[in-house]
């Protein structure tokens, strides 16, 4: 199965809450890369590399955080990067 990369705005209590670095946890453990970080306007960007189911165990695994509400999201499909792991911005 091939790498995707997707750019994902998500909105929401996204900032204050864990959000970043339970992302850099999960990205880790599932063996994604890219990076998070917060945007001045409240939102977080994600890009996010890997194979799509483990993509979407990611998403699935920040909806289940004690405090993180993520109310919506816009994602984009991008190119691929050459990186070797996930951090945090």
């Amino acid at each position: 199965m091939s790498e995707i990369r997707k750019r994902i705005v998500f909105y929401g209590r996204v900032q204050g809450v864990g959000f970043r670095y339970t992302a850099k946890y999960l990205a880790q453990s599932l063996q994604l890369t890219g990076w998070v970080k917060n945007e001045w306007d409240g939102t977080v960007t994600m890009e996010i590399q890997g194979r799509e189911p483990m993509i979407n165990k990611l998403l699935v695994g920040l909806n289940q955080g004690h405090f993180i509400t993520i109310e919506g999201m816009d994602t984009e499909e991008i190119p691929l990067e050459k990186e070797s792991s996930f951090t945090v911005r």
